[in-house]
């Protein structure tokens, strides 16, 4: 009988992908002991989005954390999810900071680490796996799988053959849109199987409802090893059951060693736990198969339908879905994972918009151009890069090639409020936010966000509105915040909820009348009133305004200035992307109504020009 291993997500995946990464350390522990009688190959439990919410939600140290799983779970193999040569933060690291932050993940608890490229750019791999192998830890590269012209299995076999070259120890097939299909996930593993000598691994998110049949079809085409989640967080944007998937594969004749009767304890703590957590919880993160259909994950979809809403544009999203595949096509196929979902979307948004390809060019896609994020994974439009980057030249290097050891100077930074090199990792993962909650916490002020009680919230009939937060979409996180408003004296003002950037408009009175109460519907209460940004609309031609909501990151004028029709003037920052405003006119700065980190809104003049 063939032994068929699991990996159990719930104590990561699952949690993030329904509740927003919310799951405390204080309620993964009592299970623990459960989870590590289990034998599961391996526990996710670390990494990926878990870090971020510790740091800006929970107002946990994440290698507290760490060292907790790890003293709670002496049996288990603790797997984290690892970004590449992005580690856990949003931009590329230099070496040695990737090599220090590997080092004390062993050192703190992980024995297996998942590493993945947005890009499936292997030279972005390199440096992680081999740091996982320097300090002999389980090491396992991953193909982040999508589909296009040039994403066939000879390129994923291709992909295979180098991680397993880096010295990887087993290979993981991440399917994080949930684009897989049963035929297309036997066809690839029984190549993959045919081609390398390492385990194969698959992780299939059921956003989709296909996942389950998926891993079935993994593993009778030879995968060693398939990810599930407990009940307590399975299905929909996460993953197939853990109870379910035993159940199916040792009544094919497949070993797994998981005692059912334990993992119903399991599902039973935390499904009374997870109702703690009912503020987070989304009706976006349920099934969705139009992924099928269009190819663009269900999180994205949603995102560009509001920022269509708020420009009024809802009618053009037919368009919009037209030409995200252009936009894709010409940016050389990369997958729609972010951050280059973010790149591409916002792209296709500008272009359907602004009424022209590519007359407004985000910088995201300029640096993309530029080589920053890795190598794209076929042919550039030349036209489109001539236009957006000029006569610059591309970097042909590895991306972190570019970069000076930082390490040393991360130290010096670092130092008034740290503790540990595990403190200067925190703080090279998130600067300003991980420097203040170092501090906050030297200083013994963390205050973790809020947990109401959700049958008092109901008995007292109070309503909650947090201006910020976060959700995850089909395993992606989408940051939301409450951003922009419209003009004091009319009747109903919009406010903008934002998704990332992305932003539904709400038409009230006052903001205080968007607020979510006990139930998670929208409600309003019209006896507060707020004050609205000042700013005028738009009365001639020399008013500069955004067709995208979001936030000014630089302003590159000052008053009294002559400017050329076509200079860029203002950066914002949407949807994770900067993108450049020009000046409407020729003529001279009269008049700036903003200023940096100001959140704006569509039909404010941000700039007058006369």
């Amino acid at each position: 009988m063939k032994k068929i291993n699991i990996t159990e997500l719930v104590l990561r995946d699952g949690h993030q992908c329904h509740i927003a990464t919310r799951l405390r350390t204080e309620d993964m522990l009592p299970i623990c002991p459960q989870l590590d009688k289990l034998n599961f190959w391996s526990l996710e439990a670390w990494g990926g989005a878990t870090f971020d919410a510790c740091v800006r939600y929970l107002k946990e140290d994440p290698w507290e954390r760490l060292k907790k799983l790890r003293h709670a779970l002496p049996n288990s193999q603790i797997q984290m999810l690892l970004r590449g040569q992005n580690l856990l933060g949003y931009r590329h690291y230099s070496d040695d900071v990737v090599d220090l932050f590997v080092k004390k993940s062993v050192e703190n608890g992980v024995d297996v680490f998942r590493v993945f490229d947005a890009m499936n750019d292997i030279r972005n791999l390199e440096v992680s796996i081999k740091a996982v192998k320097k300090y002999q830890k389980h090491a396992q590269g991953t193909i982040s799988f999508t589909t296009s012209p040039v994403h066939n299995i000879e390129y994923f076999v291709e992909l295979a053959k180098k991680i397993e070259e880096l010295g990887s120890d087993s290979l993981a097939i991440k399917d994080m849109a949930g684009l897989l299909t049963p035929q297309v996930t036997k066809n690839l593993v029984a190549s993959l199987v045919k081609n390398i000598n390492i385990p194969i691994h698959l992780h299939s998110h059921a956003t989709a409802g296909l996942a389950s049949i998926n891993l079935i079809a993994a593993v009778e085409a030879g995968a060693a090893t398939v990810d599930t989640c407990n009940s307590s967080f399975s299905e929909g944007a996460s993953h197939p059951t853990t109870e379910s998937m035993v159940v199916a594969l040792e009544d094919l004749g497949y070993e797994t060693n998981i005692d059912l009767a334990l993992t119903n304890e399991v599902s039973q703590y935390l499904k009374e736990i997870r109702k703690k957590y009912w503020q987070f919880e989304s009706e976006f993160t349920n099934l969705d198969p139009r992924v099928l259909i269009n190819q663009v994950p269900g999180g994205m979809i949603s995102n560009l339908s509001s920022q269509l809403k708020d420009q009024g544009a809802l009618d053009k999203m037919d368009l919009v879905l037209e030409e995200i595949p252009k936009v894709r096509e010409d940016l050389g196929y990369p997958p729609l994972v972010t951050p280059t979902s973010q790149i591409v979307g916002t792209q296709a948004v500008l272009n359907v918009i602004t009424g022209e390809r590519y007359k407004s060019i985000t910088n995201e896609v300029k640096n993309y151009f530029l080589g920053q994020y890795g190598k794209a994974p076929a042919k550039l439009n030349q036209e489109v890069l001539q236009k957006a980057i000029g006569d610059q030249k591309p970097i042909t290097c590895r991306p972190a090639d570019l970069l000076k050891p930082e390490i040393d100077s991360l130290r010096v930074k670092a130092e008034p409020f740290s503790k540990s090199e595990e403190d200067i990792l925190t703080y090279a993962m998130f600067p300003d936010l991980g420097e203040l909650f170092l501090q906050e916490r030297n200083a013994g002020t963390l205050e973790p966000e809020e947990l109401l009680d959700k049958d008092e919230a109901m008995k007292q009939g109070d309503h909650y509105a947090p201006s910020e937060f976060n959700i995850t979409l089909h395993g992606e996180t989408y940051h939301i915040k409450l951003t922009g408003s419209g003009h004091a004296g009319e009747a109903e003002r919009p406010f903008y909820v934002s998704v990332d950037g992305i932003t539904e408009e709400v038409l009230v009175e006052t903001l205080d009348e968007i607020l979510i109460s006990p139930n998670g519907q929208a409600s309003t209460d019209k006896s507060k009133s707020t004050k609205s940004s000042g700013r005028p609309k738009p009365s001639h031609g020399g008013c500069l305004t955004t067709a995208m909501p979001g936030t000014i990151i630089d302003i590159k004028v000052n008053v009294g200035d002559k400017v050329t029709a076509g200079d860029g003037v203002i950066v914002i920052e949407a949807m994770k992307m900067e993108n450049e405003i020009q000046a409407p006119e020729s003529g001279t700065v009269v008049a700036i109504h903003v200023a940096k980190g100001d959140s704006v809104s569509p039909n404010e003049t941000l700039i007058e020009i006369q």
